[in-house]
């Protein structure tokens, strides 16, 4: 008989953080079936699947990331609204308010960047999850990065291009697998089809991010209960992983944490707004939207999108 886990950690009424259980599954290596971390807003519960590496085990998940070291686009002179930029990599070091998870470090583009691991799946994929974005029933190429590579939530929204015994696969990744080995990836049903039979259950891998095929400018987000007090800010439809987010106060940019349901939160608020945001991906680009107006559990689009990596 399968065993039910909750894990379960909740701060006031805003936030309910890491409540998920597993069903009975299973699993290549006879354990427990998978279960999805839910982002915050909203527990998600999988159903048992035949080969996922999420156990029932109960217990706290961490970020594999330590420190406080922020992205080098600190202290960059900001382009125009809607501009892009590139900022200097491996520069200032800085953590966001709020007590959240640390900023990622950039990096050079085109530095070699694979990685290797072990795929798996989970059946109740569906787009959500740890990292709060909403179901993509159309979308179904998804993953959940194990909780090193997951790094506070820097990986969600990123896109992953995996490499398996009978083909590849381009997925982007929407939750977390606590208890997925460093490297590992679990994937959805439709997305483990196009790398191996579903029967093998467990595959090795190589595997590295590439760019995300988006349209349009990046997004933001404001999660419900925002307000000019409590403002919580998510970053939607960016070509790469996003290494920090700030917003203009007075004159200066602050930067803010981003928490491990991938919300950047201002705990003591931003003001009423509108806001000027500034954003900055992994290979130290930068875009600047001014006049983004707050509307509470709303996508807000920019007028940007980071450039294409050229080394």
């Amino acid at each position: 008989m399968g065993l039910v886990f909750p894990r379960c950690l909740t701060f006031a009424t805003l936030i309910t953080i890491g409540c998920s259980s597993s069903g009975a599954g299973s699993s290549t290596d006879g354990d427990a079936g998978p279960s999805s971390t839910p982002g915050a807003g909203g527990s998600k519960a999988s159903s048992g699947g035949s080969s996922s590496e999420r156990e029932g085990a109960g217990g706290t998940t961490a970020s594999g990331v330590g420190g406080t070291t922020a992205s080098g686009a600190g202290g960059t002179t900001a382009s125009g609204a809607g501009g892009t930029m590139r900022a200097a990599a491996g520069g200032t070091t800085a953590s966001g308010g709020g007590g959240g998870s640390t900023q990622a470090s950039t990096m050079a583009c085109g530095s070699p960047d694979q990685r290797t691991g072990q795929a798996t799946y989970y059946t109740s994929a569906d787009g959500s999850g740890n990292c709060s974005f909403d179901p993509t029933p159309n979308d179904l190429l998804v993953g959940a990065m194990n909780a090193v590579d997951y790094a506070g939530a820097a990986a969600c929204g990123a896109c992953a291009r995996l490499d398996g015994p009978n083909g590849s696969v381009t997925v982007r990744i929407v939750d977390q697998c606590p208890e997925c080995p460093m490297g590992n990836i679990d994937l959805s049903p439709e997305a483990f089809d196009h790398i191996a039979d579903r029967s093998a259950g467990r595959v090795p891998i190589s595997w590295e991010y590439v760019a995300c095929d988006v349209s349009g400018p990046i997004v933001y987000r404001f999660k419900e209960g925002s307000n000019q007090w409590w403002t919580a800010v998510q970053v939607r439809n960016h070509r790469y992983r996003i290494a920090k987010f700030e917003y203009q106060k007075g004159s200066q940019f602050v930067s803010v944490s981003r928490e491990d349901y991938n919300y950047f939160v201002e705990p003591s608020g931003m003001g009423p707004g509108p806001y000027t945001f500034r954003v900055t991906d992994i290979y130290g680009d930068t875009v600047t939207d001014s006049d983004i107006a707050l509307e509470e559990a709303t996508e807000v689009p920019g007028k940007s999108q980071f450039p294409d990596c050229t080394p």
